[in-house]
């Protein structure tokens, strides 16, 4: 097995879809396409075929807030202070507010629905009167104190809070995820100097369980089986914050099962930036990287990894320059790519 990601792996075009915004495949053979303003739900094969006009749901959004589709066609909403459902048809189904976002006028954390579509998840601050057991003062405007947040298990139907567990985390941003079964819950918070925090939870019969988590970690994905993918980022907010890796976790156990040091990956370790990850399948990774070779121009590759030992396969060879970053198509006007195994 290669583990230098020098080896090169075919890639060829299968076609071109031209569109505005950014495109993120979701369950159920559908794509997210966002766009300033707009959100659209579309079938992934009529999308790709370039057919005009297809969007099975859509809902228009303001700046400040973070939408996500529901199984049925209808919408979850995180607001600055509030979150809320819409049906189908576009008409309200319930709302939840919550303490203000601290720092700025927006949403901080993007829900997440089930699989099934009978649970949102989201995370939410929690305003603390006693300004002595404050987590943070928010000095801008008086008696905003705020302790660590919540993480709030919902009922997608009516608004009931089902679960209620608080994390140590004062987030700037927060994002969730469910297992492809439904029987898990992954969530990422960063704070401010104290970088990502990741746990992962399940339903239980007291609402939610919290089963493991990992610090300086960000949730990237679900492998096959009990395992769940993270990423650590080199911030340099503490002093052994340096380096960028990728690491996989069993989800009952908490364990460690496999580690990366992204800099094996690396032309120039010193400036190479790795910001991402995709599980591609039950067997592929998918890690984007802007490398700087010979000390020229930042060139974008992408490297394909194990994703059982996460040790890299090689390199993708594109007939064309290959995107800054990985979906479905990212950008929207160029074409997904299949690789050749």
């Amino acid at each position: 097995m290669n583990t230098t990601g020098d080896e090169r792996i075919e890639v060829v075009p299968l076609g071109t879809t031209r569109a505005q915004g950014t495109v993120e495949a979701i369950a159920g053979g559908r794509l997210l396409v966002r766009t300033p303003g707009l959100v659209e739900v579309h079938d992934r094969e009529d999308f790709l075929a370039g057919k005009a006009g297809g969007a099975t749901a859509a809902l228009r959004t303001q700046e400040q807030e973070r939408a996500v589709p529901t199984p049925d066609g209808g919408f979850v909403v995180a607001g600055v202070a509030s979150v809320r459902a819409l049906g189908p048809a576009g008409g309200p189904r319930w709302e939840l507010p919550h303490a203000p976002w601290h720092g700025t006028a927006r949403a901080h954390s993007t829900p997440a629905v089930s699989p099934d579509g009978r649970l949102v998840s989201v995370v939410v601050p929690v305003l603390e009167p006693d300004r002595e057991k404050a987590a943070l003062v928010y000095d801008l405007e008086p008696d905003r104190n705020y302790t660590w947040d919540d993480l709030l298990l919902l009922d997608a139907a009516t608004g009931e809070v089902l679960g209620r567990r608080q994390l140590r985390s004062l987030a700037s941003a927060a994002v969730q995820s469910w297992h492809p079964d439904g029987g898990a819950l992954m969530v990422s918070c960063w704070t401010a100097w104290q970088s990502w925090s990741t746990w992962w939870a399940e339903q239980h019969a007291d609402g939610m369980r919290i089963l493991g988590g990992a610090w300086m970690r960000a949730l990237t994905g679900f492998l096959p089986g009990s395992r769940v993918l993270t990423q650590r980022y080199a911030e340099h907010v503490f002093p052994d914050d340096d380096r960028d890796e990728l690491a996989a976790y069993d989800l009952g156990s908490g364990e460690q099962t496999a580690l990366l040091d992204l800099a094996e990956l690396a032309v120039d370790p010193e400036n190479d930036e790795f910001f991402s990850a995709e599980v591609l399948d039950g067997h592929h990774v998918l890690v984007p990287g802007r490398v700087y070779p010979g000390g020229g121009a930042p060139e974008t590759r992408h490297w394909l990894l194990n994703a059982d030992t996460l040790r890299p396969l090689g390199r993708l060879d594109y007939p064309a320059p290959a995107p800054p970053a990985f979906s479905i198509a990212a950008p929207a006007s160029r074409a997904p790519w299949r690789l050749l195994l």
